[in-house]
């Protein structure tokens, strides 16, 4: 009781403290932050949720309260540009005292600790609006870091200060070397600068206590995560694909709600009335409900009120796209209707590659999450949203499409569903064990694809890369220890550990009671070789080249990763060997991409990114960014006039054909489309953000993006068409490649069963 008593008043004279500036006058902050009553709570029943059964158990006691206390403070600032030293030390004496904090259902500490935060960070951008009244000397020699968050805290202000005058010098650089006028660069920055204040100001106490308890959860393991009420349902949209409400993709643009994409067939689509860059001003509920004005809200705020109970009204009262701020307005009434994340679903196309007048057909099927809605399964719909399902039925067509080939893309895949993760195995495996998974207590249980037969018996691949993880990782692990199939591309993300959510609702003795949820780890998955994905990942078969950055981004990066260990390997046998074919297709694939005009440019990116990482130093000396800039338009011309030649001249080397049904695929489009796509993806740094574009030539930009020539997956479709070259022509190599059934001349047969 004493310590509890000790540290409220060490919280109240540090918030006192923490208040007494303000930054602007012409616009007062808002009040500092404090914890509600239910945040307490939560916070109380996390730790001891968190404390006994995740899958690295650890107190809650002063050692983990130190901690918390760094993970918090780097949460915030990442990039030490706000803090300084002082501030970190005058919070020192709370350091071992979270602890008690969280016990005592007393978290004025974390909150008093943000309101400091937020005092900097208005400092910060006060002091930055001033710098645009100065005159910058880009004829200095001197530099700005880009990554900031290995060094050390700045000593006082006047370091901070230096560090938020040479970040501003490059933002004006940027802009100026775009051709931008001074008068129109000051004008831009000072509405970012503002526009960043504003938008912190929108911050909440919901917004707070998640950064303080995911400070907490991620302090025993890098997947373990808090969950507030908000985040909670939108990870549930994220695994279902689906949402009830009006089928609209809004974003904020200068304080206004902005229609950026209407999905197709939804109300909002079938209605004919709401147009991408239409303004959203207020929101009302029913037929005759009062429209609550949304003009400056934050955007999350707008979309619950929007989002609602499928078959009721909502009414929007719109700003057309076109129109002023005092134009008319129209009031639109929609009603709410299932709506399915089609982008986010599995996706097919075809890529025809000639070899000496030879085509090979290769079905790509590109997984972005392992999705499953969990409730619509539980409640026995049999036509629940799934992954498996769908790569099933994508699977279906690409057989009568008489494709040579199959390839599951899996890039950026992030995983999901473990169990889909199976499933998904299991359309390429007859029956056998996938996956082992070992809880705290030591206890090992399989997951097993336990159905007869195949979705797909012939050869096929996985492409992977860093932002591969957990389900992708399990799936690509799966199929390579089986022999099953090829895994191309670079070292998987390295997440071998299982989540679970837990609804911290049910504590709460109320139906009312907002919590949240965690998701928490509980297990560590192994392959079935005995090993695990855990800390390093996947190794491909055939290599590309590696594009992500190991240090920042991987399970490696995480200074409290769990180790990589092995156990006894699952009781199952190999049914493919392809060690005799893999050396031939990597000779094949590294005589071709020395010769591949692409590919060496991708490479020559790659290189270029790397020093950039290394030297993480970034010159403020105009002459010396004007040459670099100079030569890197030099390469975007060069690569722009190799492209349109392609185009205007294709070569029957590889035809991309996609699905008909994907209305925002990057292929089939037009000549003319095709290299404004590439001009549009080879522009040169124009030193906006996005919001500062217009919504049009932000949407563009994301076209050509997208339409841009994918080369690794072109190389991964070329390797794929070699492996069938090589077991068509050799029936010893086929029977080895092909685990299941090949006709007399070493073939792959139709598959006979599907799942």
């Amino acid at each position: 009781m004493k310590k509890q008593m000790m540290l409220v008043t060490l919280v109240l004279a540090l918030s006192a403290q923490a208040g007494a500036a303000q930054t602007d006058k012409s616009a007062a902050p808002p009040p500092p932050m404090k914890p509600l009553a239910q945040q307490t709570q939560a916070a109380l029943w996390a730790s001891r949720v968190l404390s006994r059964y995740h899958y690295k158990a650890m107190p809650l006691d002063d050692a983990m309260s130190e901690k918390i206390f760094d993970r918090y403070f780097k949460s915030l600032d990442a990039e030490k540009l706000f803090f300084v030293q002082a501030d970190i030390d005058r919070f020192a004496p709370v350091r071992s005292k979270l602890d008690d904090a969280i016990n005592g259902e007393d978290l004025s500490a974390p909150f008093a600790i943000y309101n400091l935060y937020q005092q900097r960070f208005e400092e910060r951008m006060a002091y930055a609006r001033e710098l645009l009244k100065t005159k910058f000397d880009f004829t200095q020699d001197e530099s700005y870091q880009l990554d900031r968050e290995k060094a050390a805290w700045p000593k006082n202000d006047d370091e901070v200060r230096d560090l938020w005058r040479k970040r501003v010098k490059n933002d004006w650089l940027r802009l100026k070397l775009a051709g931008k006028d001074d008068k129109s660069i000051r004008e831009t920055l000072d509405k970012r600068y503002e526009s960043y204040v504003t938008r912190s100001r929108k911050l909440n106490n919901e917004d707070v206590f998640q950064i303080f308890m995911n400070a907490y959860a991620m302090s025993i393991e890098p997947h373990t995560n808090y969950l507030g009420p908000r985040a909670s349902e939108n990870f549930d949209i994220a695994m279902r694909l689906s949402l009830e409400g009006i089928g609209a993709v809004l974003q904020t643009r200068d304080e206004y709600t902005v229609v950026r994409e209407i999905v197709p067939g939804s109300p909002a689509g079938l209605s004919g009335k709401l147009k991408v860059g239409d303004r959203i001003i207020g929101v009302g509920q029913g037929d005759s409900g009062p429209i609550t004005e949304v003009l400056g809200w934050r955007i999350d705020d707008v979309v619950q009120l929007i989002r609602g109970t499928k078959d009721s009204t909502v009414r929007l009262d719109i700003l057309p796209a076109d129109a002023g701020p005092d134009a008319k307005h129209t009031v639109l009434a929609l009603v709410r209707k299932k709506i399915s994340m089609e982008e986010q679903s599995a996706k097919k196309s075809i890529i025809e590659v000639r070899d000496n007048g030879v085509k090979r057909r290769i079905g790509v099927i590109s997984l972005p999450t392992f999705y499953q809605d969990f409730d619509a399964r539980r409640r026995g719909d049999k036509d629940f949203k799934s992954a498996t399902r769908d790569v099933s039925r994508l699977l279906g067509e690409l057989k009568k499409d008489k494709v040579d080939n199959v390839l599951i893309d899996l890039r950026n895949n992030g995983g999901g569903s473990l169990n889909e993760a199976v499933d998904l195995t299991g359309l390429f495996i007859d029956k056998g064990p996938v996956v082992m998974q070992r809880n705290a207590e030591g206890k090992v249980d399989t997951e097993s694809d336990t159905n007869a037969g195949l979705a797909w018996d012939g050869p096929m691949g996985v492409l992977i890369n860093r932002g591969s993880a957990s389900a992708s990782e399990i799936f690509a692990a799966a199929i390579q220890d089986y022999g099953r199939g090829l895994v191309i591309g670079e070292g998987s993300f390295g997440k071998g550990t299982v989540q679970t959510l837990i609804d911290l609702n049910r504590f709460g003795g109320s139906d009312k009671a907002r919590f949240g949820e965690l998701k928490m780890t509980v297990a560590q998955f192994f392959r079935i070789n005995g090993g695990t994905t855990q800390l390093r990942g996947v190794t491909p078969d055939i290599k590309l080249p590696a594009m992500s950055d190991t240090e920042n981004f991987g399970e490696s990066s995480y200074d409290n990763a769990l180790p990589w260990v092995s156990i006894k390997p699952a009781n199952y046998t190999p049914t493919g060997d392809l060690k005799d074919i893999v050396p031939l297709l990597d000779k094949k694939h590294e005589a071709r991409v020395a010769k591949d005009k692409d590919f060496q440019y991708l490479q020559d990116d790659i290189a270029l990114i790397v020093k950039q990482r290394k030297d993480n130093q970034l010159s403020l000396n105009e002459a010396v960014r004007r040459k670099e800039r100079d030569a890197q338009d030099a390469r975007a011309k060069a690569r722009e006039k190799r492209l349109i030649a392609q185009i205007s001249n294709p070569g029957d080397d590889l035809v991309v054909i996609p699905d008909p049904k994907d209305v925002k695929s990057a292929a089939g489009k037009t000549a003319k489309q095709q290299i404004a796509a590439v001009k549009g993806a080879l522009r040169t740094d124009d030193g906006l953000q996005g919001d500062e574009r217009a919504l049009s030539a932000e949407l563009d930009a994301e076209t050509a993006a997208k339409s841009a020539k994918d080369v690794l997956l072109n190389e991964t479709a070329r390797i794929l068409a070699d492996e069938v070259g090589l077991i068509k022509a050799d029936t010893r190599l086929a029977a080895k490649v092909l685990p299941y059934a090949t006709d007399a001349k070493g073939a792959p047969a139709t598959a006979t069963t599907a799942k």
